[in-house]
């Protein structure tokens, strides 16, 4: 991953963002994640604001089994749910593609058997950026 911060993980390609958009959707079906929600920030700051801004898109994942037993291991978990995704056009033309990291925000409950469940989220996820 040639893109980090405390929280997220990622990585910066260059392809057109539609077809990294694409491609992102393809390899998190892969492994296992569906997409239930999805914001075009461009497009959302265009009609609330009335401004212009790159194109950013935030899909937020979710792997059912995966989220089915980490709510049953701990109930609040849904506050940090799905697993965010963001891809978006940096200033040089390139794509960047960037994913909440799941063992930092899981990390904060205190719950050692939520870390080992987070790094098995964070391994889904290396793979889909591994691929693009």
């Amino acid at each position: 991953m040639d893109l980090k911060t405390p929280y997220a993980f990622g990585k910066t390609v260059d392809m057109p963002y539609a077809e990294v958009e694409r491609k992102v959707r393809e390899e998190l079906a892969k492994e296992g994640f569906g997409v239930l929600t999805e914001i075009d920030v461009r497009k959302k700051f265009t009609e609330k604001l009335q401004k212009e801004f790159r194109d950013y898109i935030i899909l937020g994942a979710c792997n059912p089994p995966l989220a089915y037993e980490a709510l049953n291991r701990e109930i609040n978990l849904g506050t940090l749910l799905p697993c965010n995704v963001v891809v978006y056009t940096q200033d040089d033309g390139k794509t960047a593609v960037m994913v909440m990291d799941p063992v930092a925000a899981l990390s904060m409950i205190g719950n050692s058997e939520m870390v080992a469940f987070a790094k098995k989220v964070a391994e889904k996820m290396e793979r889909v950026l591994a691929a693009l």
